[in-house]
């Protein structure tokens, strides 16, 4: 009876310690990746101040960066103008897409995404026309640009 009661103790001793490992490893991996974590917000925020000091900006004819914002759960906005777009008299269906296409492959070749790419980031990007009505948004997911 006594070898039955040292054997339990033994194995009592044993799975508390294997409990006391697997309880460090979780709280340094979460030490860790929080770290992480807050190092890439960093860097995006950082990045996203970065944009606005230029805004705004003609990124190409017709188009004009007026601002970018970090929103939650990893959703970077970007505030566009179209500038030689009015609502009442524009095809926004024919645009909205032509404009999601060109986005689309805009973003798996950027360099200056990557943080995003590497980070899960989606990309949300909000047009108005040249009298600043919202016209339409077009998101990109993760899974869509990597």
């Amino acid at each position: 009876m006594t070898k039955t009661l040292k054997n339990m103790r033994k194995s009592t001793v044993l799975l508390l310690v294997l409990i006391g490992i697997a309880v460090a490893f979780v709280v340094y991996f979460q030490f860790y990746l929080g770290e992480k974590e807050n190092e890439v917000n960093t860097e995006v925020v950082e990045l996203i101040a970065k944009y606005n000091k230029s805004c705004p900006l003609n990124i190409q004819e017709g188009i004009r960066l007026d601002s970018v914002s970090l929103h939650e759960e990893k959703t970077v906005q970007y505030n566009l103008t179209l500038l030689n777009v009015a609502k009442e008299t524009a095809e926004i269906n024919v645009i909205q897409e032509e404009i999601r296409k060109s986005l689309l492959s805009t973003a798996k070749a950027n360099t200056g995404l990557q943080v995003f790419r590497e980070n899960d980031y989606t990309l949300n990007y909000s047009y108005s026309d040249k009298k600043k009505v919202f016209l339409f948004d077009v998101k990109i997911l993760p899974d869509e640009y990597k």
